[in-house]
């Protein structure tokens, strides 16, 4: 095979599906078949023209599973079942040299920076590609990436088995911060969601959700004897979320910035004084979270089965940004080039 399907961002709010060259394999490299990518807010912002680095003709996608084609050097052998690990850094800045390549000083993305997985197939080095059981649907494999984030946010916070814990939004991002936290030994998650739809979903999944004619702040009360919320997880990356992150958190307690605001945003610096709290921000994830997000999803503990996610052909893939767009029936939508995969 010397073509193959791929989608192209050609212009602003434009998308094509395109017979593309499979891509060339350097030296050591390997050849992933994709099996499906999830579209998430980065590619939205590519679709709509506002991301900084996206350049009209790219293969965009980074939320990729599939299976390995043709081999590398090391890492995974022909036919393993992987998720892609999809950062680029440059090994040589101060993070890079200080094991924190994740937030290097100029961080690329597969799917960005260079072709990502919105293909049949993609070239990758070994040390991207992470196996996975072969057991494991090749569906919710593809959550890893974003399972990942939410692996480091919860990481990061410090959050505690016993922890009442708050979380602003209930997207993607959001609901799977929310199941780490549970699964980490959370006493009780409140997520607050302005979306009818999405704040069912929190409340099918077992969560506290907080009534459209309340608030955070109320929610929690009864809770934590009015307190406040030991950890704080702000998913919604929303002007009228950062002012309200302080009060809602206890004394001592963690903000954990998780969704990134597109602009600088006011955030009550007095109360975090005062009330000596810790605001922690959140860019992406360690390849140890990767790992920990593929374990997770692996042994089942999350219920990952009940995370709605909705699948459509390569071929359809300007309905499926219209359904990510939307937002109003799966927390996350796939795009797959497997014949009979998408859903009807």
């Amino acid at each position: 095979m010397t073509t193959m399907k791929a989608v192209r961002w050609i212009a602003t709010d434009e998308v094509e599906v395109v017979d593309a060259a499979v891509p060339e394999v350097p030296p050591g490299w390997a050849l992933i078949k994709i099996a499906y990518n999830g579209i998430c807010g980065t590619d939205l912002g590519i679709l709509h023209g506002k991301h900084p680095r996206a350049v009209h003709g790219l293969i965009p996608g980074h939320e990729m599973s599939g299976w390995v084609e043709r081999a590398g050097a090391s890492g995974p052998e022909v036919g393993a079942l992987v998720v892609v690990e999809p950062l680029l850094s440059c090994g040589e800045c101060r993070s890079c040299k200080n094991d924190l390549a994740h937030v290097c000083r100029n961080l690329g993305l597969y799917g960005i920076d260079t072709p990502g997985g919105m293909a049949q197939y993609v070239a990758l080095p070994p040390e991207v590609l992470h196996a996975v059981p072969a057991d494991v649907d090749p569906r919710t494999a593809t959550l890893a990436e974003p399972l990942a984030v939410a692996v480091h946010a919860v990481e990061l916070s410090g959050m505690q088995a016993g922890d009442v814990v708050a979380v602003y939004g209930a997207g993607p991002i959001g609901v799977l911060t929310a199941l780490v936290a549970r699964h980490a030994g959370a006493a009780a998650v409140v997520i607050t969601e302005p979306s009818p739809w999405r704040r069912e979903v929190a409340a099918q999944l077992g969560f506290t959700v907080v009534a459209p004619d309340s608030t955070m702040a109320a929610t929690l009360a009864p809770l934590t004897d009015g307190e406040g919320a030991d950890t704080t997880f702000d998913s919604a990356a929303h002007p009228s979320v950062a002012a309200e992150l302080a009060a809602t958190t206890r004394v001592r307690g963690r903000i954990v910035v998780v969704g990134v605001y597109k602009q600088p945003t006011a955030i009550d610096l007095q109360a975090v004084c005062f009330k000596e709290q810790t605001v922690v921000g959140v860019r992406v994830y360690t390849s140890a979270n990767v790992t920990r997000a593929i374990e997770l999803i692996a042994t089942g503990v999350l219920g990952l089965e009940r995370f709605p996610t909705r699948s459509f052909a390569l071929t359809d893939v300007a309905a499926a940004f219209e359904a990510a767009t939307s937002g109003q029936d799966c927390l996350k939508v796939l795009v797959t080039p497997l014949a009979g995969k998408a859903d009807a």
